[in-house]
């Protein structure tokens, strides 16, 4: 007796997915995914002429855009390092618990933004030169990421940059110049943070504007990093913002003002996380916080200043 044969279960799709492949996968017709592509919705990456779609990306997108979804409980913050974000983002954490995954990962500003380009963020810290040249070079930054036209900024605070130096050093310079002019026994030993960091960044402008390039230093993972390593005696000054200093007991010289901005993507600015988050910002919890820390201005905090048309 010759028993009937059950049809073969429908293979996985591919790894990597064609236009047709993934309208199939999510039951969509052709002209919706590529509709999708214009607007920078769907990952997906052109290789010869022709669309490929990572499945692994696109089960992710498809859970992240689900109402409910379980990435609603979830914001993880990259890019630059900042004291009050830091606390601020600790004791939010502190009080939801176990009830949703929130964190802050300081990775620099470029690495933040490649981190946030590739999903494996939800937010990103960006500060990137001058307060007053922040509303031409922060969209010009992001527009070299692909998925830019995702993203929206949102300006978090300015804070006051400068240098931090060892008030215990013998003979502290008055100016930038005088730092990075000395030679011989008592010259500075600086710690900068890596190329690619907005720290760094503001430094190196800081130095052109003196006729200098930045110095041989040692590397350090963030202006706190660089904080510590001054107080350990292994450096003389580094660049960060005044909060760092003060936070540390340091010396501080004074450059300017920076505006530091939160890149997150569109779907992510509605989740009841960020904006709780932004709330205690503008709190006044949040306030005294930046007060005690000194050397921040909240006043435009939660504002969208790029990407919302």
């Amino acid at each position: 007796m010759n028993l009937p044969v059950e049809p073969d279960a429908r293979p996985a799709p591919p790894d990597f997915m064609s236009v047709r492949q993934v309208a199939e996968y999510l039951q969509l017709n052709e002209k919706k995914i590529y509709s999708l592509l214009k607007t920078g919705d769907l990952p997906g990456t052109k290789i010869t002429g022709k669309w490929l779609f990572p499945r692994e990306l696109v089960d992710r997108w498809v859970v992240d855009s689900a109402h409910g979804g379980l990435l609603n409980d979830r914001l993880l913050i990259g890019g630059g390092d900042d004291p009050l974000l830091e606390r601020l983002v600790l004791e939010f954490s502190h009080h939801l618990g176990a009830r949703a995954l929130t964190g802050h990962h300081p990775s620099g500003t470029r690495e933040g933004l490649e981190l946030l380009q590739a999903g494996r963020i939800d937010a990103s810290l960006l500060h990137w030169g001058p307060e007053h040249e922040a509303h031409t070079r922060h969209p010009a930054l992001l527009r070299q990421y692909p998925k830019h036209p995702q993203w929206l900024l949102l300006r978090l605070f300015r804070r006051h940059s400068g240098i931090m130096y060892d008030p215990r050093r013998e003979g502290a310079a008055e100016s930038l110049r005088e730092l990075l002019s000395g030679s011989g026994p008592g010259r500075a030993r600086w710690s900068l943070c890596r190329e690619g960091s907005g720290n760094y960044r503001f430094f190196e402008e800081a130095c052109g504007r003196e006729g200098h390039r930045p110095p041989e230093a040692r590397i350090a993972l963030s202006a706190r990093d660089a904080a510590a390593q001054i107080r350990m005696d292994l450096a003389d000054c580094a660049p960060g913002p005044y909060s760092v200093a003060r936070e540390f007991g340091l010396g501080f010289l004074p450059l300017g003002w920076e505006a530091v901005d939160l890149v997150v993507p569109r779907h992510v600015y509605f989740r009841h996380l960020l904006q709780q988050l932004i709330d205690r910002f503008t709190s006044q919890h949040g306030q005294e916080t930046a007060q005690q820390l000194q050397g921040y201005d909240l006043s435009d905090c939660g504002r969208i200043v790029w990407g919302h048309d």
